[in-house]
This record gives structure tokens, sequence and C-alpha cells, in this order.
């Protein structure tokens, strides 16, 4: 009954920092095909764009003051309702509810639910967003984007709350390691193809890594997977067999290397904003804490085993039953009720942003490694609008070079320090064809290692636009390498530090 109140209590804890939910009275700037109209007292923003318009962005824009929100998430939420909006490019467009700013530092920001398209009536749109510590002014933009069609806002429900309060200063819990982990140096390696081969594993012995985190997944990218649990578990179940196979290889094969088990497709899936339904629906959350019960059980005492992460790439973006932060307590308290000694693995929100790192608050419990994942600036490492953004330079209004990659990652360094935590960068990459990727990834190293965190390439023969193997100028001449690629000598200079 303690622990079960003790669940109950920390949502509740962890969201009512600021309990109330504050109106938003702006002043809108009207965009084509907008109009506002009153209807009951009640102001309505609506925007109708023709098929002839669809690939513009329509969007009505208010100026919003963050300057006393520096540091916090915030949670924006408003009733909206669409008819015939047409399929954007990008799935991040359609129905745009949107806030975009630009920080002291030139790094620009956007932050908006994903998917929204078609025909729904009203219904409450929400998404977090972190702000940056020298953030000054936002624009909140509602409207259409690469769509044609109608949408319509209720104004009047427009609010912002501030959750996931930033770090309490009389938090300074200091996370203790047993001397097994506390005396390992820092661990360099991969993550994994998404099934083994035994040549696939003397290569990583060939190269001289030491850590694979290891990806159990499917359905990428995709909405609404892994609801029929009875189907989950026979697919888990093969994945186990697959990583029991491989540890075998591994050992028999003297190739040293540690695994971190990432459990990267949940029971429940996404939902179309990319959330994670087991965050909001107890049926999944419950069948979460059971197969990290069987995977403990399964592989416990096995020396290659060097953590089990538990949420790769958590999304929370609303208010949340069992959040993000409680399933992960409750999942390694169930873990180690079965193993008391390997490590576990503990991610933050928003796909385990580096800025969500300021709301993060440890578990107070021992032995716990936290993941952050390095993408940063998504225009250059992903590539996405263009293919000769380059590194170093100018992505958006930020000048992206080594010292920008450290102020990125400092809310990390921070709770490293503050809590003694050991902090594993699981994913960081550069797509094949992103110009001066490998002085990205060449910087990226550098400070983990100035800092003394482990890290893991995403990823080793998984999809070729990220394998160090194959080559490209663009995406259409994406090949095998002939020799050694910059990234990949970059990767073979400090994967020889290992021993």
């Amino acid at each position: 009954m303690k622990l079960l109140l003790k669940f109950m209590l920390l949502p509740f804890l962890l969201f009512c920092r600021d309990a109330s939910a504050t109106p938003l009275n702006l002043d809108w700037k009207l965009c084509k095909g907008a109009t506002l109209e009153t209807r009951e007292g009640k102001q309505y923003l609506r925007v109708v764009i023709p098929p002839g318009d669809r690939d513009a962005a329509n969007c009505a824009s208010a100026t919003i003051d963050l300057r006393k929100f520096r540091g916090e998430m915030l949670y924006f939420v408003i009733r909206a309702r669409a008819e015939n909006v047409s399929v954007p490019r990008h799935e991040c467009n359609g129905v745009k509810f949107m806030l975009h700013y630009i920080d002291g530092d030139g790094f620009e920001d956007w932050r908006n639910p994903t998917r929204l398209k078609g025909t729904f009536d009203w219904k409450e749109l929400s998404f977090m967003a972190p702000v940056s510590g020298t953030a000054d002014k936002g624009e909140l933009l509602l409207g259409l984007q690469e769509s044609s069609g109608e949408t319509e806002f209720d104004l009047s429900s427009l609010k912002i709350s501030r959750l996931f309060p930033s770090s309490d200063p009389e938090n300074n819990y200091r996370i203790t390691y047993p001397e097994k982990v506390a005396g390992t140096p820092p661990l360099r390696g991969v993550m994994s193809p998404h099934v083994f081969t035994e040549n696939d594993l003397q290569t990583l012995k060939a190269w001289n890594v030491n850590l694979v985190r290891v990806q159990l997944t499917r359905n990428w990218n995709k909405a609404n997977t892994d609801l029929d649990l009875g189907e989950y578990d026979r697919w888990l179940d093969g994945k186990l067999d697959h990583l029991e196979e491989v540890l075998r290889m591994n050992q028999e094969g003297g190739c040293g290397l540690r695994f971190v088990i990432d459990l990267h497709s949940p029971p429940g899936g996404r939902d179309e904003a990319h959330d994670m339904t087991m965050f909001y629906d107890k049926k999944y959350a419950d069948h979460f804490i059971r197969c990290w019960r069987k995977i403990a059980k399964r592989f416990k005492g096995n020396p290659a085993v060097w953590g089990y992460d538990l949420i790769n790439e958590p999304v929370q973006m609303r208010p949340a039953k069992f959040d993000y932060w409680n399933l992960q307590r409750m999942a390694a308290e169930a873990i180690r009720e079965i193993d008391p000694d390997t490590p576990i693995v503990f991610e933050s929100n928003l796909w385990d942003a580096a800025d969500t790192f300021r709301n993060l608050r440890p578990l107070e419990m021992s032995n716990v490694i936290y993941q952050v994942h390095m993408y940063q600036p998504l225009g250059f490492t992903h590539q996405f609008s263009s293919n000769d953004i380059a590194y170093p330079g100018k992505v958006g209004n930020a000048t992206w070079n080594k010292e920008m990659i450290r102020k990125h990652l400092q809310p990390v360094r921070d709770f490293q320090l503050r809590h003694n935590a050991r902090i594993y960068v699981g994913e960081f990459s550069a797509i094949a064809w992103a110009p001066g990727a490998e002085k990205y990834l060449k910087d990226c190293i550098e400070i983990f290692e100035e800092y003394g965190w482990d890290w893991t390439y995403h990823a080793f023969r998984e999809w070729e636009g990220w394998s160090v193997e194959h080559e490209a100028t663009k995406p259409s001449d994406l090949k095998p390498a002939k020799e050694d690629t910059l990234r990949k000598k970059v990767l073979l200079e400090y994967f020889r530090r290992n021993r």
C-alpha cells in the first residue's frame, strides 16, 4: 500500500509546481485565409486554405514573452477542429499549433504536435516545450502548413502551464555505484544491427569496440503499433532468443563485448503525436513492467550484460497517469527485486534530449546510469531540407561548432556533477552525406571523452545512411565505401583507447 500511495502521489508532485493553467490572451497577426470570429462570448481563429495554396505556411502568429519561463518545461494546450485537411509532405505539418523561438545563442527551436490532418471534431491539442536559459521572445503559430482545408481554434481555451519543474535546488542526491561500475573506464561502441551475424561480432572485436547497445526494435516511426500484447510477446521472445545466441557467440568468439539491452519498441507503441501509449493506458504500463521482469530473470548474472535500458527516447507531451519518470522508476524497482547488480539505464523526456536534463531529477537509487542522445542540430545531422548544410557553420541562426555542442550538452554536464551521475551517450550521429560529418563526430567525442562519458555511435550495419562503411554526397548515390570513410577513421581512432 505504501508503494502504491507513493506511485499515486509522485505524478501529482511532478506536474503541479504551478498547479493552475494560465490563459493566454495574445494579439494575433492574421495570415492569408484567417479570420477572427466571436460566438457566444468566445473568440475563434479560423483558417481556410484552397488546394492551390497548400504548399505555403498559412499561420496566424502572436508574440509570447519567454524570459520568465527560462529553464522551464512549458505545456501548451488549445481546442481545435479540422475539416478536409490534406496530407502534408512532412508529418510535422498539417494543422499547426507551434511555439518557435531563437535563443540568445542563435539556437532555433520548434515544438508542436504532429500528424494532424484530415477531419476531426473539437479536441484538445497540446505539446511540451523546454525553454532555453537564454530565450527571450517566442512566436506562437496557429493555422495550416503544407495543407489545404479548414481548421479552427478556440482561443479562449489557449493555456500554458509549467510542467516537470526545473531541478529542485535543494535536491543534491548523490548517486553511488558499485566498484565494478565506478571502476570501469568509459566504454566506447556502437548501436546494434537489427540481426547479428558472427561476422558482425568479429568485426566489432577487430575495431576494438567494447560496448554495444542492442536495439529490440520494429515499426520505427509508425503510429498505433504493438497494441496486440500476445503478438508483441511473441515478437519480444524471438528477439530475446536471438540476443541469447548473440551473447553465446560473443563468449565463444572471444569478442569481449558488453551489451546494453534497449527495449526500443515498448508495448503499446506510440500514438499519432509520438507519445508512448503506455504513459496513458494502464494495460500497457503494466505489461511494460512485466517485460522488464522477464528480461531481468532471463539475463541476470550474465557478465556480458552491462545495463538494462528502460525506455528508448520517451516522448510524453501532456500530463499522464503513468508519466515517463514514474514508469521508469517502477520498472527499475521491479528489476531490482530480481537483479540487484546490473546497472539500470534511465532516459529523459522528449526523445532523451539534452535540454530536458534541466528538469530531470535522479531516481533515489544506486547504480543508475543516465542516458542522453545527441543529434543537434537536426538540420545538419539529418540534412532534412537540403544536402549542403555543413559543419562547422551556420544552421539557421546559430553558428554550430565545438563550443556550441558543449553549450547544448551543458544541462547534462550540470546533472552529472550535481548528482555524481554516470552519463552514457546512447546515440549520436551525422548522416553519410552531411558535409563535415567527421568533424562533427570528432568534436562530439572529444567532449564525451573530456567529461568521462560512455558512448555508442548510431549505428552499426543497421541503415546505410548512418553507416560509416557507406559513403555518399547525396541520398541517391549512397553506396558501400571502397576504403575507410573519414567518419569511420574518427571512430576507429577512439575505439583504440578501449582496453
